[in-house]
């Protein structure tokens, strides 16, 4: 057996981190069946060898977030930790782990001498370029380490002696800036030397002064200036410490970035470029000095995960002249990111790149950016070939529009550089169904596209905000995907700061927080109830207790805010305008809200699903009052829902799929009467719709568990391969390489949905891939953490084989069945340390399984598809 490095708490990159007592999480790779951990020993040392810790021998199956067995760390602190574990009935251990090496940031605000400085003498309301900042010093020492601690008001790249720092994207991120600002720690020790040098900044507006949001936005959201605060510590052989932080001998200027925008875009003019400017010895003489600003009022935070970064580059698929003469490339995905060429020609020559996510009528689809420009331009200096990529921008596109290229154009010399989070991906899913393998790849790839820093809603508008409810019904479908445990942990701190700070406690419809209007100052279910469903879903899938502690009075102060608004309506949240099950298909392009389903049966289904949730959290965390409070909460809400929305036989207020996905799925319906008629319902609209999706955000995470609760899991897949719009394939057969925002965001004649709100990269509709890893191939945790696994494939349609796999805390997982003649062949791998309970077809009960692959078969017989028991009787013939 061999154990893995130890990870401390969720980072990949432990250099820099905030806790000063990291929990420790390791794996056991063993190939012996049904392998339980029986023991571990941890062991933190110092560099130089000294043990700071050892826990001896410790009796405990436990190997994910194991409480930090030392002392707490200060700040700069660096240490190493291994692990060796005992099987079970194992009298020798295993061999020690790889050390890992981890360091703290600057955990105190004493820490930083440093001070913000900006260029920005004027507030300004138009788009700045971008600004140079730098500043020469001298070592009189030889260097041993160095670090740099560095965040700014704005975006930034830094470097030293002429090399850039990191490969970080976007840096600092986008955090709630009035509460919390971000740092980074970057080790630059083999940077710097003995004598002359010099550190740099480039630093652009980003999030913090540059325009923000729909309808054209606003300007200087956090405030009038740019800043850049940095602090460089260098330690020497000898032990002493040389500072060099930003203050006012620094000096600004500007370059070749004229602008660079999020929305717009970037223009570069490479003839004003400064050679050499972050080297010892370039002249600044002339450079303008820069203003000192105070100390930052917001919390200093370290990264909770990993930084956007450069993940990928496509090369262009297709070269298309479009009906107007236009040269047009495809890169055949959609993507967020920018373009990087290689370039020839005459100075003063500019070149324009458009971005879009989609074409129409043959030309570049502009009109579903709004007021986002999207557009670089690049100047070239008329130094034989140039390369160029922008700096501080991102667009959404698939189609990229260039003109006036000089001579004739080389696609191989423009490629496309996919940029988001670089989260580690953790699960995958595969079938012998072409269309419903791109659906799932669609997810992905929606995924990575608008989880760029935090959880946005489109990346090609004016818009990308961290809206609240998208997040709130994708959680389980990506935390599934990726280990995004890291940058939706810091999201929820953002979110629970933005909401303590507001007098009535409601959660945000965006985080962080710059809408300045709240859809009528109302909150809104869904988009609210993410405060306390989104730290359960992190739980479920990830095991951290402390996520729900570090946001228990989010989620408390929420459940009070609906508890208070149920009382106020009699027993009942009652409202004149809900979000609700926003984008039901049938609603007109120019009101999305416009939902089959009433919102306040959403809103108060939503209630009951987060009184019962707080409640299990409150018993979790000894919270005993809370616990009873919240589950009498739930329990009056559930009651005054069922005699509000609900017949005796099960029938709802509202007749549509969300209003029954709701009450099946949230435990809403009270009898055994009540349950069989809401299914029985559920399934005649569902045929009666010729298999049509009818649902928005509320209802499309559940329909296919509905059916499947109501005995029609035939019927959720018949749905799931429906093609005619509305379905979830209908934008697969359309060629969609991403998921969209609405159901017809493209119409089947090849032109744009006509509404305003049109993305063609939006993840939430696609929360129906966790679906397809529970239930299709019924691979889900059955205990918090994936400690104990429940395997469950339910075969169905006209797949022939289908597998899932996920890497969990404790390794990978994989859960597959293939029909083979009239035999169903399920295959498993259980991870070691963990036991899964199995359930197969045709098996009246479970059975438990250890560690390790095994084989299933069970004789089946597939049913003729599509079987005609799933048509309503009124339906076209197939």
């Amino acid at each position: 057996m061999k154990v893995t490095a130890p990870v401390l708490e969720h980072h990949r990159e432990p250099l820099g981190i905030g806790e000063p007592r990291p929990r420790l999480s390791w794996r056991t790779e063993t190939d012996t069946p049904g392998w339980t951990q029986e023991a571990y020993r941890i062991e933190i040392i110092r560099p130089d060898g000294t043990v700071l810790a050892d826990t001896g021998r410790v009796e405990s199956a436990d190997s994910v977030l194991v409480a930090w067995p030392g002392e707490p760390l200060g700040s700069r602190s660096r240490v190493g930790a291994r692990v060796r574990v005992w099987g079970e009935g194992g009298a020798e251990p295993s061999d020690w782990s790889p050390v890992t090496w981890a360091e703290t940031g600057l955990l105190a605000r004493t820490d930083w001498t440093a001070r913000p400085v900006t260029p920005d003498h004027e507030p300004a309301d138009a788009p700045l370029p971008v600004a140079l900042l730098q500043r020469t010093f001298t070592l009189g020492k030889a260097v041993a380490s160095a670090r740099l601690y560095i965040t700014a008001y704005g975006v930034y790249e830094a470097e030293i002696n002429g090399s850039r720092v990191g490969d970080h994207v976007l840096a600092p991120g986008w955090t709630a800036y009035r509460h919390r600002l971000r740092y980074q720690t970057f080790d630059v020790t083999g940077l710097l030397r003995e004598g002359d040098n010099a550190i740099g900044a480039f630093l652009g507006e980003g999030w913090y002064t540059g325009r923000l949001g729909f309808g054209g936005g606003r300007r200087n959201l956090y405030g009038e200036h740019r800043a850049l605060l940095a602090q460089l510590e260098v330690t020497h052989p000898d032990g002493t410490v040389t500072t060099i932080g930003t203050d006012e001998p620094w000096r600004a200027t500007t370059g070749p970035i004229l602008r660079s925008e999020l929305y717009d875009g970037e223009a570069y003019d490479a003839r004003s470029a400064r050679p050499g400017w972050s080297e010892p010895g370039h002249d600044t003489s002339g450079w303008p000095s820069v203003t000192q600003l105070p100390f930052p009022v917001a919390e200093l935070v370290a990264p909770t995960g990993p930084p956007v970064r450069r993940t990928q580059t496509l090369a262009p698929v297709d070269v298309i002249t479009t009906p107007s003469g236009r040269t047009v490339l495809d890169f055949g995905q959609n993507l967020v990111g920018r373009l990087r060429i290689r370039v020839s020609g005459p100075a003063g020559h500019t070149i324009t790149l458009r971005h879009a996510e989609v074409l129409e009528n043959g030309e570049l689809g502009v009109r579903p950016l709004r007021h986002a420009a999207a557009t670089d331009t690049y100047t070239l200096a008329g130094q034989g070939v140039e390369t160029y990529e922008p700096r501080f921008t991102v667009h959404g596109f698939r189609y990229a529009e260039v003109a006036d290229w000089p001579g004739e154009l080389d696609p191989s010399a423009i490629e496309a550089v996919v940029l988001h989070t670089d989260m580690t991906r953790t699960g995958w899913f595969e079938s012998s169904h072409e269309l419903v393998n791109r659906l799932h790849e669609n997810v992905v790839w929606g995924m990575r596209g608008n989880f760029l820093d935090i959880p946005t809603d489109c990346p090609q508008r004016d818009e990308r905000l961290g809206w609240t409810g998208d997040i709130q019904v994708f959680a389980p479908t990506a935390s599934f995907l990726y280990d995004c445990s890291g940058i939706l942990g810091g999201w929820l701190r953002d979110l629970a700061a933005e909401q303590l700070a507001r007098a009535d406690r409601v959660p945000p419809l965006v985080v962080p927080d710059v809408l300045p209007f709240d859809f009528g100052g109302t909150p809104h279910a869904v988009w609210a109830d993410v405060a306390v469903l989104l730290p359960w879903t992190l739980y479920q899938r990830f095991g951290d207790t402390e996520v729900l502690r570090a946001q228990y009075p989010s989620m408390r102060a929420w459940v009070e805010v609906a508890a208070e608004l149920t009382e106020q309506g009699g027993g009942l949240w009652r409202q004149d305008f809900q979000l609700g099950d926003w984008l039901d298909p049938a609603a007109p392009p120019e009101n999305p809200g416009a939902a089959r389903t009433d919102g306040d049966l959403v809103a108060n289904a939503y209630v009951a699903r987060s009184a019962d949730v707080l409640a299990e959290t409150a018993r979790l965390l000894g919270e005993k009052d809370d616990a009873v409070r919240y589950e009498e909460l739930a329990r009056s809400v559930r009651a005054a829902f069922a005699d509000e929305f609900v017949t005796p036989g099960g029938r709802m207020s509202s007749d549509a799929q969300t209003a029954y996905a709701l009450a099946l799925c949230f435990a809403l319906l009270p009898t055994d009467r009540q349950r069989q008629g809401a299914a029985e319902r559920l399934a005649f609209i569902v045929r009666k719709a010729d298999f049509r999706i009818a649902t928005g955000f509320a209802g499309t995470p559940l329909i296919c568990d509905a059916l499947c609760a109501g005995g029609e899991p035939q019927l959720a897949y018949r749905m799931l391969l429906e093609q005619g719009c509305p379905s979830w394939l209908y934008p697969v057969s359309m060629g969609a390489t991403t998921v969209w925002e609405r159901w017809d965001s493209m119409l089947p004649d090849g032109s744009i949905n006509p509404g305003e709100m049109t993305s063609f990269n939006h993840y939430a509709l696609g929360a129906v891939a966790d679906w397809l890893h529970r239930t299709v191939a019924g691979l889900e945790a059955a205990e918090p953490g994936w400690r104990r696994l429940r395997i469950a494939p339910v075969p169905g349609g006209d797949l022939a084989h289908v597998k899932a796999t996920h890497d969990t805390p404790y390794g990978r997982a994989e859960a597959g069945w293939r029909i083979e003649d009239d035999t169903l062949v399920v295959e498993v791998l259980v991870p070691p340390n963990t036991r899964a309970e199995v359930q197969l077809p045709g098996d009246g009960e479970p059975f438990e399984v250890g560690s390790g692959r095994r084989t299933f078969r069970r004789p089946y017989t597939a049913p003729a598809w599509p079987p005609a028991a799933i048509r309503h009787p009124f339906a076209a013939a197939e």
